[in-house]
């Protein structure tokens, strides 16, 4: 049932007769659904690469990784059954007339023949100053249905989910439960029977309990192989309220649990409501406090004493949530639009879920923790160069929690459990281990990520108002400087954020970031009662950039612009670093350097951006937007709406990509899925509002 030859057998017959979507504001390369944490992240395939051009029926939804994950919806409509969701066999589909994505949800239209009008909406609530609601790894799925001929249509609404939730290996084990909460609520509880604590395969969890929820009158539930389930709705607009207790392997006739609901004879408009998530007690194992090893709690256990009174909860919360996130989606796009106009918000409504389905949150309200998986490119936890890029969607939305998200790496190296004397790369090699480097050979960008702390623990502490935050990281911060003063001017043969690009010395990028992260630290000092600091490091910083300006630009090119390294005339790259200087208001580099980068990147812009840098065609978008943030109008809206164009066109299929081919739009060999790096978009509304 769930072979790709045969869903791809079934999109071409579906695309073949089916009726033309629109979408707005643009087709992405994949559509978001259920995406609210590292786990709980499920799309819709729809660029060339594999994709079916972003029809909800006729494929099947997947992980971000790319595996199915086995969701269906069919509605039956005065006797004749039809498929919304999923790549089903034996009945028709509705057509698809629209899809319309925001911040938090994604919302397609239907129509059954002409007789009955479906709005689909996934909506991935975010509450970024509501830690308890945000802590919640649920996802609302609404159906809602009206008439549209004028007549009373029969209907009823079916949708599943499948065993393959609960685990990336498909020889596992699944059990299953049926139960009502106290307030009505039906579930399903999914879930591996051999629990793999802090344990991942295909990058899927195994551990924790699988919810999927509805209620209502005329409710049916029944649970069994996949193609019993479904034929039994589509045969008879219900289900037979039965427990498959035959526990088994995943792929042994494809386990699915199923909820339909008898909406009666419909002559105006009516909805059901469907919630799935993932409750896991234990989220992290973490290094990081003073005793050791510690199994750090998902912050929902403080507020709920069960999962399925968490479960009560969200489902019974979907107006307030569904309020709290179009706030959100309003205040995003009405931000975008004043910011940078249309292509802007096109970017920074889609990244807004796929960033927060990147942290988990994590301790207790007195003492919370947020934790960041590095999707798709290793799995790193916390990488500092990966929240670096990040930080301006958390300062839009909540400054908090950047706070929180830098708080384990500040814990780690001030408790003594990291012996280099700069800036450790991540809290633990791989999601959702967070064990640390006591043997300080995590992969070392001691330049990049010295500048990204100090960086980034002044931008919190400027939007946040908040200097008591550095005077208690003072002298960590200082001991960082420090390295800073003594290689940022000539950077050693190192890497930077861009490992992929290979090491290189004397990098002009890097070197800048080095010197703003120097007069970052002036300014901490100076917030902090540090005078005598404050004055050297800006002595410092001033000296080096004079000398920056020398080393590192082409003065003698058409037009001049900074190299990729000193002295290497011929090249040129992104100057993303350039960013930090305007965020935090140091006035460290001349107005002279920004105007010389805004003139230079629109001559060497390709189809769809401006390579990284002149060792590749390949780009990065969140660095794209760093450096449109604080270029020219003119420039800043080149770089905007290559990235748009790109959203729409590119043949990609997963999560937003940040790495790109510029010329073809496509994977440049390395897959850099639906990274949380993304936040970078909102660098830009951050300049806006200011720190």
């Amino acid at each position: 049932m769930h072979f790709l030859s045969l869903c791809l057998s079934v999109v071409s017959l579906v695309s073949s007769v089916r009726a033309v979507s629109t979408f707005s504001p643009v087709r992405p390369p994949a559509l978001p659904l259920a995406v609210k944490s590292p786990y709980l992240s499920t799309w819709l395939s729809a660029g060339k690469d594999g994709g079916n051009g972003g029809y909800l029926a006729g494929q099947w939804p997947t992980f971000w990784f790319g595996q199915i994950n086995g969701w269906a919806g069919q509605i039956r409509v005065d006797g004749s059954t039809y498929t919304w969701m999923g790549a089903l066999t034996g009945t028709s589909t509705v057509n698809q007339t629209s899809y319309e994505y925001t911040s938090t949800s994604s919302v397609f239209t239907m129509r059954v023949g002409e007789m009955v009008e479906m709005k689909i909406t996934f909506l991935s609530p975010i509450t970024p100053s509501d830690l308890r609601r945000q802590s919640l790894i649920f996802s609302y799925l609404n159906v809602d249905v009206k008439s549209i001929d004028g007549k009373p249509h029969d209907i009823q609404v079916y949708s599943d989910i499948s065993a393959e939730w609960v685990s990336g290996d498909r020889n596992a084990i699944a059990k299953w439960d049926y139960g009502v909460t106290n307030n009505g609520v039906a579930y399903h509880k999914v879930y591996r029977e051999t629990q793999l604590l802090f344990s991942e395969i295909n990058e899927q969890a195994e551990w924790g309990e699988w919810y999927w929820a509805t209620d209502g009158d005329g409710m049916t539930y029944q649970s069994g192989p996949d193609v019993d389930v479904r034929a039994a709705f589509a045969k008879n607009g219900k289900l037979g309220n039965s427990n498959d207790n035959g526990y088994r392997a995943i792929s042994t006739k494809w386990p699915v649990f199923a909820f339909s609901r008898d909406l009666g004879s419909v002559k105006t408009s009516a909805s059901t409501l469907f919630s799935i998530g993932l409750a896991q007690d234990s989220a992290i194992h973490y290094s990081g406090k003073p005793g050791g090893m510690t199994v750090m709690p998902s912050l929902w256990k403080s507020y709920f004493s069960t999962a399925t009174a968490a479960l009560d909860f969200f489902h019974h919360d979907f107006s307030a949530a569904a309020a709290l996130s179009k706030d959100l989606d309003s205040r995003i796009a009405k931000d975008s639009i004043a910011a940078a106009g249309q292509d802007y918000l096109t970017i920074t409504s889609l990244t807004v879920r796929q960033v927060f389905a990147a942290v988990q949150l994590c301790g207790t309200p007195e003492d919370p923790y947020i934790f960041m998986k590095e999707i798709s490119s290793n799995g790193n936890m916390n990488t500092v160069d990966v929240i670096f890029p990040a930080h301006p969607i958390f300062l839009y939305t909540n400054p908090e929690l950047l706070k929180l998200l830098l708080k384990p790496i500040f814990e780690i190296q001030e408790n003594g459990k990291y012996p280099n004397t700069f800036a450790m790369h991540d809290i633990g090699t791989h999601y959702p281990n967070a064990t640390g480097h006591p043997d300080g050979k995590d992969e070392q960008m001691p330049l990049e990520e010295c500048g990204n702390m100090v960086i980034m623990a002044l931008a919190y502490a400027m939007k946040a108002k908040d200097d008591k935050y550095l005077s208690q990281h003072y002298p960590i911060l200082k001991k960082w400087t420090t390295y800073l003063v003594q290689d940022a001017l000539y950077p050693a043969n190192q890497i930077s954020t861009d490992d992929f690009a290979g090491a290189l010395a004397n990098q002009t990028n890097l070197a800048l970031k080095g010197i703003i992260g120097i007069q970052a630290m002036a300014k901490i000092s100076n917030r902090t009662a540090h005078p005598d600091d404050a004055s050297n490091h800006s002595s410092i910083a001033q000296d080096y950039i004079r000398q920056w300006q020398t080393l590192g630009v082409a003065h003698n090119a058409n037009p001049p612009r900074t190299t990729l390294s000193y002295g290497a005339n011929e090249t040129h790259g992104l100057l993303y670093n350039l960013y930090a200087d305007r965020e935090l208001g140091l006035n460290l580099v001349p107005q002279s350097v920004y105007d010389m980068q805004s003139t230079f990147y629109p001559t060497v812009k390709a189809k769809y951006g401006v390579p990284l840098d002149t060792r590749h065609t390949y780009t990065k978008a969140d660095w794209e937007l760093f450096t449109a943030a604080v270029a020219s109008t003119s420039t800043r809206d080149m770089f905007h709406k290559a990235l748009a164009t790109w959203i729409s066109e590119t043949p990609t299929n997963r999560g937003f990509t940040d790495l790109f081919d510029t010329q073809t739009g496509d994977y440049p060999g390395i897959t850099f899925i639906a990274r949380p790096v993304m936040g970078g978009a909102f660098a830009l509304l951050v300049l806006k509002e200011g720190l």
